[in-house]
């Protein structure tokens, strides 16, 4: 029997509960035929032995599978957006207690850069973001909260005063800040999804997703919003159909469940 990407595919589906077939194929088969090779391993059946047999294997292609790539402030022109337009305008709507949802939130990045956008608005007390990745490895590095220099350079620099602290080369974002975000495991194509959000954030996660895969997910997303709520997606990101799938357009990456 020829051990192909299809017997792969459901193999790591069992393992991992990762569903492969809602990536794009080539992209993905090229990454995973590139790691097996690093790992000097003989095909696709020796390396599913491999991650049954080896746990950092495992998590190190569950890290891997997952592609995080993430910084603070990603796109700062999105986020003076965020600082002007859609937390006042979410207050206004929902008040303070605000239900913010950071989903694929990868190393931490984009949760804690949601927390110190909101402490601009409000008191930390009053700050909470649930936020969630697939990836447990990812998530005990956003827990830990230390980034390199590179990753925090667009965090305005007040903000980077007043929450981070350098140890050696690192930062560390500060324990006040770490205190308003609650991370949990989260598969956005298997399980289900969270209800009742003001504001959903999932950014440079869906690339990528097939179109089929990335349009079950925005209507996931719409179901859990709020009348009235937004999502904010990445710069690589549009949703083209929109009106389709229930969203009004706020501005390129900023849509609305009416």
């Amino acid at each position: 029997m020829v051990y192909d990407y299809e017997y792969f595919k459901k193999a790591v589906l069992e393992l991992t509960k990762i569903d492969l077939n809602a990536y794009k194929e080539k992209q993905m088969k090229r990454r995973i035929d590139t790691l097996i090779l690093k790992n000097k391993i003989d095909g696709y059946q020796n390396f599913v032995q491999a991650l049954k047999q080896d746990k950092k294997l495992f998590e190190e292609f569950v890290t891997y599978l997952t592609i995080n790539v993430s910084e603070f402030y990603r796109n700062p022109e999105q986020w003076e957006i965020i600082d002007k337009d859609v937390i006042p305008e979410l207050i206004k709507k929902f008040g303070q207690n605000l239900k913010i949802w950071s989903a694929a939130c990868s190393t931490g990045d984009e949760p804690y850069s949601l927390v110190m956008a909101l402490s601009k608005h409000m008191p930390l007390s009053k700050i909470k973001i649930f936020a969630t990745d697939l990836d447990k490895v990812v998530i005990e590095k956003a827990k830990a909260g230390l980034y390199s220099a590179k990753s925090i350079e667009s965090v305005p620099a007040d903000l980077k005063k007043k929450y981070f602290t350098q140890i050696g080369p690192s930062f560390k974002i500060a324990d006040e800040v770490k205190a308003c975000v609650e991370f949990k495991e989260h598969n956005l194509l298997k399980d289900t999804y969270p209800q009742n959000y003001d504001f959903i954030v999932c950014r440079n996660v869906l690339i990528y997703f097939t179109e089929e895969a990335k349009d079950e997910v925005f209507v996931k997303f719409l179901k859990s919003l709020k009348p009235g709520g937004v999502l904010f997606i990445g710069s690589t990101e549009q949703i083209v159909n929109y009106k389709a799938l229930g969203y009004n357009r706020k501005s390129s990456f900023f849509y609305e469940r009416p």
